[in-house]
């Protein structure tokens, strides 16, 4: 069973370096989808684009008010995500300390493959 269900897209969303600079201009508060489009060299349309990645991941919620739409950050799934990744973290590390140890070990030893 999936432990991470909403990580691949989580990760998807986080591939793309506007992406990257939507969450973080969200992380100063909510905002406007015009103002946020405002500073990018791409049209409003392709900037909805990337907005609708990253509301499929989870990562962005909108909200209407009137004709406005406000945007906001989620960080559930970068928690997740920052789990995920410090779970693999610490088994590489651990995997890899075991491989140092064997490797010394043969190094003192003096064996060597031939």
């Amino acid at each position: 069973m999936d432990e991470y269900p909403g990580l691949d897209a989580t990760l998807t969303a986080l591939a793309d370096p506007t992406r990257r600079e939507i969450l973080a201009r969200l992380a100063a508060g909510d905002a406007r989808v015009t103002d946020l489009a405002a500073p990018f060299p791409i049209s409003l349309n392709s900037v909805s684009k990337h907005i609708r990645v990253l509301e499929r991941a989870d990562l962005v919620r909108r909200r209407r008010q009137g004709r406005e739409h406000f945007l906001a950050a989620n960080p559930e799934p970068l928690e997740a995500a920052a789990r995920w990744i410090g779970e693999q973290r610490a088994l590489w590390a651990w995997r890899l300390e075991g491989l140092d140890q064997i490797l010394s070990e043969e190094s003192r030893l003096g064996r060597r493959d031939p």
